[in-house]
């Protein structure tokens, strides 16, 4: 048995075993810093310590394995994803790029082999932010963007981030100390699933990923004058829920004719919701995306001059207010193209693609240069049970993370590459 294919029966071996770790039996839930976080942290430790990596749980509750150079002194090469995920998901977002990672090393200890950098492998736990209304918490911890307001931050349950911190048994105060020096970073790599269709359609196992798509999040609030809905002539109604429909269908115009660029309204609520009644106001939410900032900024503005008219011409009036806002993030094009060479010397045509979801990379980009490899998803489906990978494509995105540290290593000095994308 190849090692590729060694690598992929026990990589997906471990991703069943890990999806054991859930708040509801037989669903994959596991919000961050629950008993089920610490239970899958306590087992992704455990494989790394097996990997041959010295292992910490840090104040954000990143599990990190280090695994050392060859000599001292030499800088670190980040790999890793996030262990955490959405209510009802499925067992490989995030977790892949986790457990990937370890055999990656893995692969390398078991040959005796070391790099002349450190090689640490993160298992952040908050890039979802489904718990909290904050996200990326561990990996901002890291490239020290983390702000310290977010630690009054409450979940459903009115529990503070500060306090869900302080029962996982970590010091908030200390969260601060956790940002790393960027001139000892040689970067940051993540193996994650497509999350699209684009590559089960080009018949590719993996793919490489040129940028992280910036995002921008808004509610809309339209307000007009309620009235009976059999007695209110037509030309006289000031209706919000109409006024709301031409605003959504203005989003989808705006997208379908902007290249680079997709947005959603995700949710929308009428008020005061009753069948006989015109709706007073009207409440959703905008998301646009794009791997360009200047794309999704100006989309922004348009959208918003289009809401202005809509309303002005249906005499409603309307409230744009932006709730998020995350810059869009390059991946560097020396790693892009290290990924691209591993990807085509295995004889499988390297395709370029854009992230439309968000990662930890969004984060760890102002620590260091990013890459990301991607990994064919049957049917694009993720964030759903129904999230499928092959063992074969689990084995060679293993291989290409295992080359493409190697070839970091080709590299004449691998301690003086760029630290920025």
């Amino acid at each position: 048995m190849t090692d590729g294919a060694k690598g992929g029966e026990r990589l997906m071996a471990r991703l069943k075993e890990l999806s054991r770790f859930t708040a509801q039996p037989g669903e994959m839930t596991r919000l961050y810093l629950t008993p089920e976080h610490r239970q899958a942290a306590d087992q992704v430790a455990a494989w790394m310590r097996e990997a041959g990596m010295e292992v910490a749980m840090d104040a954000a509750g990143t599990v990190v394995g280090r695994y050392p150079a060859a000599a001292p002194g030499g800088k670190t090469m980040l790999l890793g994803s996030h262990i955490d995920t959405v209510r009802n998901a499925g067992i490989y977002d995030g977790n892949l790029g986790v457990l990937a990672a370890i055999e990656a090393v893995a692969r390398l200890h078991e040959r005796g082999e070391r790099l002349p950098f450190a090689i640490e492998v993160l298992a952040f736990g908050d890039e979802e932010g489904v718990r909290f209304p904050v996200t990326l918490t561990s990996s901002r911890a890291l490239a020290g963007l983390f702000d310290p307001a977010s630690l009054d931050a409450r979940d459903d349950d009115g529990v503070s981030l500060r306090e869900a911190l302080v029962a996982f048994g970590l010091d908030p105060d200390g969260i601060a100390a956790l940002r790393r020096d960027p001139s000892q970073v040689i970067g940051y790599l993540e193996a994650h699933i497509e999350q699209g269709p684009v590559l089960e359609a080009q018949g590719a196992p993996v793919g490489v990923v040129t940028a992280i798509a910036g995002a921008t999040r808004a509610v809309v609030e339209v307000s007009g004058v309620a009235g009976h809905a059999g007695t209110v002539p037509m030309a006289l109604r000031r209706d919000a829920g109409t006024a709301a429909a031409e605003m959504v269908l203005a989003v989808e115009r705006l997208a379908r004719e902007t290249t680079d660029l997709v947005a959603t309204v995700g949710q929308l609520q009428f008020q005061p919701g009753a069948v006989n009644v015109i709706p007073s106001g009207v409440r959703f939410t905008l998301d646009c995306r794009s791997p360009r900032d200047e794309i999704r900024d100006a989309a922004i503005r348009a959208l918003s001059e289009q809401f202005s008219e809509i309303a002005k011409q249906r005499n409603v009036t309307v409230e744009v207010r932006g709730f998020y806002d995350e810059p869009a993030a390059k991946c560097a094009e020396h790693l892009v193209a290290s990924i691209e060479q591993s990807i085509a010397e295995r004889n499988i045509q390297p395709i370029r693609l854009t992230s439309g979801a968000g990662h930890d990379g969004l984060a760890m980009v102002a620590l260091c240069p990013i890459g990301m490899i991607f990994v064919r998803c049957r049917g694009g489906i993720s964030h759903n049970p129904a999230e499928h990978i092959t063992t074969e494509d689990a084995g060679v995105a293993v291989d290409v993370l295992v080359d493409v540290l190697r070839r970091l290593a080709r590299r004449n000095d691998p301690t003086s590459m760029p630290n920025s994308g």
